[in-house]
């Protein structure tokens, strides 16, 4: 892959209710500007990440899946022109208990050098991420990540 984004955090959580704050719309409609996963979860089902006005924001399908410990995603952008246009890319969860906290390493790739979508995607885990862990850790998001952004 040519161009990479890695995040790592760790959430006071289980791995459990980790993967269900990532993968279930109950929890990702709180910190993930109101969007939620059309997916039946299972190795090879399609998969779309849906936006509040009903358009598919990106899509692909289940690429590996091994609940609460790894889930890997082909993601393709379908509602900007310049990142769809730059074809799928590989979004990579890894989730690992440690006592009390779970590590969460977050891996978003890209064959195309000087990925935008990959420029976009390291704009938007970080804030994502820090409201889910605020999320699982106080039962609050963050506020900037509860709504979907105006003329998206």
């Amino acid at each position: 892959m040519s161009s990479k984004f890695v995040y790592v955090t760790y959430i006071r959580t289980t791995a459990e209710k980790l993967w269900d704050a990532l993968t279930q719309p109950e929890f990702t409609r709180q910190y993930w500007v109101e969007t939620w996963q059309d997916c039946d979860w299972t190795q090879g089902a399609s998969w779309k990440l849906m936006i509040p006005d009903g358009r598919v924001g990106d899509s692909g399908k289940v690429l590996e899946i091994d609940r609460p410990r790894k889930l890997v995603l082909h993601w393709h952008n379908q509602f900007v022109p310049e990142l769809k246009a730059e074809g799928p890319t590989r979004l990579t969860y890894e989730l690992e208990q440690h006592g009390d906290e779970v590590k969460l390493t977050v891996i978003h790739e890209s064959d195309v050098q000087d990925s935008k979508t990959i420029d976009a995607v390291s704009n938007g885990w970080p804030g994502l991420l820090a409201s889910l862990k605020t999320l699982l850790e106080t039962g609050r998001p963050l506020a900037s990540t509860t709504r979907w952004p105006e003329g998206l």
